[in-house]
């Protein structure tokens, strides 16, 4: 695991600590989750560009056969 130094902005710390208090979770459980989350939405938000990009390439060829 590594140890990471992290500077927020006071509402949203301030918004982190009300929400963990709430659900009993551990600060730092509760932002390792949040960093999961935000690099799977992530990915997918890259995987959705490269398929873009990829079908655009793809459908000019198809087109190109077809003719």
């Amino acid at each position: 695991m590594k140890t990471l130094s992290i500077k927020l902005d006071d509402k949203t710390f301030d918004e982190a600590e009300e929400i963990t208090s709430k659900l009993h979770l551990a600060r730092n459980r509760y932002i390792n989750e949040a960093v999961s989350i935000y690099n799977l939405f992530n990915k997918r938000r890259l995987l959705k560009k490269q398929l873009s990009k990829e079908s655009k390439i793809t459908s000019s060829e198809s087109l190109e056969g077809l003719a």
